[in-house]
C-alpha cells in the first residue's frame, strides 16, 4: 500500500509541477510578447524617396543621390501646393536633399561634390531651383539666401499624363526631371 501511495503522490506532484511550468511559459511568452511590441506610425501621407544616378542598385558608386518626399496632389492644384513667385521645398516636410559625389555642372553652374537642400520658386513658364548649403532644415521657413550655391532658371514643360504623385526621376543622361501635375522640369547635369 505504501508502494501504492508513493506512486499515486509522485504522478500528482510530477502532474503538478507540469502544470505550474506550463502556465509560467504561457505567461512568460504573453507577456513578454506586450514588452516588445511597438507602436509604428503608420506610412506618411508624403513618404520620402530616393531618386540616384546611376539608378541601378547594383552599381554603388552614385554621382548623384537625392531624398525628397512625395506629396499627392489629391484633387488639390499645384498652385495652391506650390505658390507661384514663392519659394516652395521641392517635395514635403524636410527640405530635398541632393548629394553630388564630383563636381558636376548643375544647370550651367559648376557646383563642388557635397550635399546641398534644393528648393524652386515656381513661375508660369520658367521656375527658379535652387541649391542651398544649409542643411538639416525642414521646408522652406529658414532658408537663407546667403546659403545658395546656385540658381537655375529651368522652362515649364506641359504633360499629357497628370502626375498626382511628386516625382523626381534621373534620366541616362543625367538629367533630374521633376513631375508634378501637368508639368515637367529638365535639368541637366554634366
Amino acid at each position: 500500500m505504501t508502494k501504492q501511495i508513493n506512486k499515486t503522490t509522485l504522478k500528482y506532484f510530477i502532474m503538478k509541477k507540469t502544470f505550474l511550468i506550463l502556465t509560467m511559459l504561457v505567461f512568460t511568452i504573453i507577456f513578454s510578447n506586450q514588452a516588445i511590441a511597438q507602436d509604428f506610425k503608420g506610412l506618411d501621407k508624403s513618404p520620402m524617396d530616393i531618386a540616384s544616378f546611376p539608378d541601378n542598385y547594383r552599381i554603388s558608386e552614385k554621382v548623384i543621390k537625392i531624398i525628397y518626399s512625395r506629396p499627392q496632389l489629391k484633387g488639390r492644384s499645384l498652385a495652391k501646393l506650390a505658390p507661384l513667385g514663392k519659394k516652395w521645398r521641392t517635395g514635403a516636410n524636410e527640405a530635398t536633399e541632393i548629394t553630388f559625389y564630383k563636381e558636376v555642372i548643375f544647370g550651367g553652374t559648376t557646383v563642388k561634390a557635397g550635399t546641398y537642400t534644393m528648393y524652386a520658386i515656381p513661375g508660369e513658364t520658367t521656375w527658379t531651383v535652387v541649391l542651398s548649403s544649409q542643411l538639416n532644415v525642414w521646408g522652406v521657413y529658414f532658408h537663407k539666401d546667403e546659403n545658395d550655391v546656385a540658381k537655375v532658371s529651368v522652362p515649364v514643360k506641359k504633360t499629357e499624363k497628370n502626375v498626382d504623385v511628386f516625382s523626381i526621376a534621373i534620366d541616362k543622361d543625367m538629367t533630374i526631371h521633376m513631375g508634378w501635375g501637368d508639368i515637367v522640369l529638365s535639368i541637366p547635369v554634366e
